[in-house]
C-alpha cells in the first residue's frame, strides 16, 4: 500500500522519538534518509495532483460558470456561502451561492457587476479600515442595514440651570430643551490605487491553495479605503463628503511661547477649554499625528517632569499606553502637521470624542473581481465599495488644536 505524507512523517517522528537521549544508529540514519526521500517524492506528487485538479476546476468554471459543486455538508449554514465566495475571489466567476448574493443587492450599490460580500469578509475589511485610522477607534459609530439618510439629534443644555424658589413662591420658568439635527448620509468609497486602479494580483498567486486570499484582499483593500476615509474623518468638508472632526472649528491655540514654542501652560489651557462636565466623563483624550507627538516628547511641566508619560501600560487607542497630562493619546496620520505660517490650521483634538463625533457605516460592502481586463498580464483585479458618512454631533464636548509652529 502506498504511504501517505502523514504516514511517512509519523515514521520519521517515531525514529527520532526512539533515539531520544542518544545518537541515531547507522541503521536508523539510513532508514531516516530513505524516508526523507519518500517524503519529498510524496509531497511533489501531491503538489502535481493539486495543480492538475486546480486547472481542471478552472477549465470547468470556464465551460459552465454557473455550476455549483456542493462540498461536504457543514453545521455552519454560512459555510457553503463562504466557500463559494472564496472560489469567486480566486476565479472571478459566479456560482449558485454567489448568485444569491447578487439577488440580495439593494438600491444604492454600484452597478458594475460586483457582489455584496459575506459578513466574515466585511468584518475583516472594516476592522482593517478602523485599525488604520486611529480616530475611528475612539469616536461614536453606528452601522445601518441600508444607506437611507439618517437624521441624528443633537442637544447642548450646558447653558441652562435650575433656580431658587422661595417657600410658597412660583418659579419664573425655564428653558425648553432645544434639539438640533445632523443628517448622516452614505457616501460611496471605492478601494483602489493611483488613478483609481484596482488592486491587482497575479493569477498564479491567487490560485495558490495555500494563500489566505480572503485575508490578503480584505487587508489590502481595507488599507486603501482607510487612507481616503481617514482624511475625510478629520478634515472632510461636509459637502459631498463626510464632515471632518476639526472642520470649521475655532481651535484652542498652542505654540504661544517665545518663538512660537510649545509651552506647558498651553496644554493646560486646552484641557480647561473643555467643560468639566465632559472632562469628567472618563472618555477625554488627545488625538493628533506622529509629527506632533515628536514635538511633545521632552516637553516639561513647571517641576521639570515630562508632560508625556506611559509607554509600558496598555491603554486602549494609545500607542504603548501614552498619556499626555493624564489623558490617553490616539495617533492618526490623517491629521495635518502644525502649520509654520497659519494659526488657524487645526492639527488635533482634545475632549470627549465619543460624545463629540459620530461615524455612520452601511453594512453592505460590495466587491468586484475582474479576471478579464488584465488577462494578458495574467492578473486579477479587485475593487471594493463601502459606504460611510460622519458628522460633528456635539462640538462642546471637545476642542480642536491650532496655532502656528
Amino acid at each position: 500500500m502506498t504511504k501517505t505524507i502523514e504516514d511517512i512523517q509519523d515514521a520519521l517522528t517515531a525514529i527520532l522519538d526512539g533515539a531520544e537521549g542518544r545518537d541515531l544508529t547507522d541503521e536508523e540514519v539510513a532508514s531516516f534518509e530513505a524516508l526523507e526521500g519518500e517524503l519529498t517524492e510524496a509531497q511533489a506528487k501531491r503538489e502535481r495532483t493539486e495543480a492538475l485538479r486546480a486547472r481542471q476546476a478552472e477549465r470547468k468554471a470556464v465551460v459552465t460558470p454557473a455550476l455549483h459543486v456542493k462540498g461536504p455538508k457543514s453545521d455552519d449554514p454560512n459555510a457553503e456561502l463562504e466557500a463559494a465566495f472564496v472560489n469567486y475571489l480566486r476565479t472571478g466567476r459566479e456560482n449558485a451561492d454567489i448568485q444569491q448574493l447578487r439577488a440580495a443587492q439593494s438600491e444604492g450599490t454600484p452597478s458594475e457587476g460586483g457582489f455584496l460580500v459575506p459578513d466574515g469578509f466585511r468584518k475583516r475589511l472594516i476592522d482593517r479600515m478602523v485599525a488604520f485610522g486611529g480616530l475611528a477607534n475612539v469616536v461614536d459609530s453606528v452601522t445601518t442595514e441600508s444607506g437611507n439618510t439618517l437624521s441624528w439629534p443633537t442637544v447642548d443644555d450646558t447653558a441652562n440651570s435650575g433656580e431658587l424658589v422661595a417657600e410658597g413662591g412660583t418659579f419664573s420658568g425655564g428653558a425648553d430643551l432645544v434639539f438640533g439635527e445632523a443628517n448622516l448620509g452614505a457616501y460611496s468609497y471605492m478601494a483602489g490605487g493611483a488613478g483609481g486602479t484596482p488592486l491587482r494580483l497575479s493569477r498564479e498567486l491567487v490560485q495558490d491553495s495555500a494563500l489566505d486570499i480572503v485575508g490578503l484582499v480584505s487587508s489590502k483593500l481595507g488599507q486603501r479605503m482607510a487612507r481616503i476615509q481617514a482624511t475625510h474623518l478629520i478634515s472632510g468638508t461636509g459637502v459631498g463628503q463626510p464632515q471632518g472632526i476639526v472642520t470649521g472649528l475655532t481651535g484652542a491655540s498652542l505654540y504661544s511661547g517665545a518663538s512660537d514654542a510649545l509651552v506647558y501652560a498651553d496644554f493646560l489651557n486646552v484641557i480647561h477649554t473643555v467643560d468639566p462636565a465632559y472632562r469628567e466623563s472618563g472618555r477625554c483624550r488627545w488625538a493628533f499625528n506622529d509629527t506632533f507627538l515628536e514635538a511633545v516628547r521632552g516637553l516639561l511641566d513647571g517641576n521639570q517632569r515630562p508632560i508625556l508619560s506611559g509607554g509600558n501600560d496598555s491603554v486602549e487607542g494609545s500607542p504603548g499606553g501614552l498619556r499626555l497630562l493624564g489623558y490617553p493619546v490616539t495617533i492618526d496620520q490623517g491629521f495635518a502637521n502644525p502649520s509654520a505660517t497659519s494659526a488657524t490650521v487645526n492639527f488635533g483634538v482634545f475632549g470627549d470624542l465619543v460624545e463629540g463625533y459620530i461615524i455612520r457605516r452601511v453594512r453592505q460592502v460590495e466587491l468586484l473581481v475582474n479576471p478579464y481586463s488584465r488577462m494578458a498580464n495574467r492578473q486579477i483585479e479587485y475593487s471594493a465599495w463601502a459606504r460611510m458618512d460622519a458628522v460633528q454631533q456635539n462640538t462642546h464636548a471637545y476642542t480642536a488644536l491650532t496655532g502656528s509652529a
